[in-house]
């Protein structure tokens, strides 16, 4: 076998699974080796055992090439004591093979301050398993049969017992489910390595047994299958055009600036965003209690539904004859829809008294932004709201910055920060598989709970979701638009600003916490914090986080 493997398949042996897959012909071998090992193997592993993950150190690189070449994990190294005539991994593979282990442990999930009481801990006497669990389970066996295969090297890395530990509580569906993901694993790895002709028989093998209308594990690897696929075929030169690319009309949903009725439908049926929108607005509130003049700017507006809960907060205090609301000003940044949006919100104004103006701001490429657009007064309370926008620009790193030096010149006394809480920016294809896997398993199980199954908007939304996974994993270069990266990442790149983070009031933890309790997913849908952030996240996986920022006084 190879030296330069990231993390060498073979199928785990399916006997005693109805409906298994069955071994592929050019694994035989490697497959009579895991059998011989693995009875030894398992059995000593003891049932609760707990893991003693390795450290993962991080650097983050000066310059614009920061988000780019973030956080890159430091490689464990490997023994130089090793028999000539055993495998040796490529010392990359240690390092995803430690990422898919943390995940495989649940070691990736939050770990802060948690904030409502909903326990993510498996119940193995009657449960049904979510997602994100199987894709866990796969992740644990695969890594076992790995340290099979590479036993001097993996003796020292301590193996987590979930998957043997509850393997006897699958149903013959959830284990057809765990070996489907086995399946998907193994396929990615021999992409990564370029071992194309192996990748596309292991696809055959599975991919028809996905669909992108079945269950929700069904759907992601149908879809993670997808990219693999295309991924393949581009880089095979079979390919002339890419499904991948996301279009330039795609733009507004990437960006979640989107007015169409499917993904606003989606928004809604989602605590996601509401929860985010409503804590952002009761920050804000607190914010500006004394001030008069308020100058909202919205860097990327949707529909505007939300500025209807601060313009309703600051038409209560037209009561309090101390600090009346003289003007709340809102200016909206977008490419489309937008004159629509400022009817909607004076409409609202009118009808709650408040003095209120606004003004769009078209930009058809944020490049061209400047802070001359903005019409900023010396006696008005410029907060900056950024949903989802900043990452948009990863790719374009100077475009990125001139937008935080038009930020800084604004001076805002607040700015207001949403994004995806993930790491899909390494420039590592494994990695980046590893991280969205798990990520989109829980945002498509989080779609699973909260819609109904044939739903056409849940439907439409998958299939944007889709398209974002093939960008993570098809493309290279400026055309790999979708580059999230996590709460760490953007803290270095604020420090660099000389940003400040603050904290969120109790208050507002508080109506947080009791605004989850609306929803009928409330028993999946975590908060917690991150430092002073908020991380929004589906039965543990973080999704989104919130941040709250302010320049230092000049």
């Amino acid at each position: 076998m190879a030296n330069n493997t990231l993390f060498s398949f073979s199928p785990f042996c399916s006997d005693g699974i109805q409906g298994g897959y069955g071994p592929l012909e050019d694994f035989e071998n490697e497959e009579a080796v895991f059998k011989e090992k693995q009875v030894d193997h398992l059995s000593e592993i003891k049932a609760g055992e707990t893991t003693n993950p390795i450290s993962a150190e991080y650097r983050v690189k000066k310059g614009a090439h920061l988000l780019e070449d973030q956080l890159q994990q430091i490689q464990p190294t490997v023994s130089d004591a090793v028999e000539h005539d055993k495998q040796i991994p490529h010392p990359s593979s240690l390092a995803s093979l430690e990422l898919l282990r943390n995940y495989g442990s649940g070691f990736k999930k939050l770990k802060g301050e948690i904030l409502n009481d909903v326990s993510t801990e498996t119940n193995v006497v009657s449960h049904k398993f979510s997602t994100e669990e199987i894709i866990r389970l796969a992740a644990a066996r695969f890594v076992v049969f790995l340290a099979q295969m590479y036993d001097d090297h993996y003796n020292n890395m301590p193996m987590h017992p979930f998957g043997f530990a509850l393997s006897d509580t699958l149903s013959e569906d959830e284990m057809r489910n765990v070996e489907l993901v086995h399946y998907l694993l193994a396929a990615a790895e021999k992409v990564g390595y370029q071992q194309y002709d192996r990748a596309t028989r292991l696809l055959l093998r599975f991919k028809w047994v996905s669909s992108p209308a079945g269950n929700p594990v069904e759907r992601v690897v149908f879809h993670f299958a997808e990219a693999l696929q295309e991924r393949i075929e581009k880089e095979s030169g079979r390919a002339a055009i890419m499904k991948g690319v996301i279009e330039a009309n795609d733009d507004e949903i990437l960006r979640g600036s989107s007015t169409n009725s499917s993904f606003l439908t989606v928004y809604q049926q989602l605590p996601f965003s509401q929860i985010l929108q409503f804590t952002g607005i009761q920050a804000i509130v607190e914010n500006v209690a004394l001030e008069r003049k308020v100058h909202l700017i919205d860097m990327g507006i949707r529909s505007g539904v939300q500025w209807a809960l601060l313009m309703q907060a600051l038409a209560e205090r037209q009561q309090d004859c101390r600090h009346p609301i003289e003007l709340l000003k809102i200016t909206a940044v977008g490419s489309t829809a937008i004159e629509e949006t400022g009817k909607r919100l004076t409409a609202v104004a009118e009808s709650l008294d408040l003095p209120f103006s606004f003004k769009a701001v078209v930009l058809l490429d944020m490049k061209d932004i400047k802070e001359e657009l903005f019409e900023t007064e010396d006696d008005e309370a410029v907060i900056i709201y950024a949903s989802l926008t900043l990452r948009a620009m990863i790719s374009r790193p100077n475009c990125l910055e001139n937008l935080m030096r038009v930020i800084g010149n604004l001076n805002p006394s607040l700015l207001v920060v949403t994004e995806v809480e993930a790491n899909h920016n390494s420039p590592s294809f494994v990695d980046r598989f590893i991280e969205a896997l798990f990520f989109y398993g829980a945002y498509f199980e989080s779609l699973e709970i909260c819609m109904k199954q044939h739903d056409e908007d849940r439907m439409r939304m998958e299939t944007f979701l889709g398209c974002l996974i093939r960008n993570v994993l098809v493309e290279e270069g400026t055309e790999r638009t979708v580059r999230n990266v996590t709460l760490d990442v953007w803290r270095a790149f604020f420090a660099r600003f000389g940003m400040v983070e603050i904290g969120f009031s109790e208050a507002s933890l508080l109506q947080a916490s009791l605004f989850v309790k609306q929803f009928a997913c409330r028993s999946s849908c975590t908060l917690d914090k991150n430092g002073k952030c908020l991380i929004v996240g589906w039965k543990g996986t973080p999704i989104h986080s919130l941040s709250l920022w302010k320049f230092p006084l000049p």
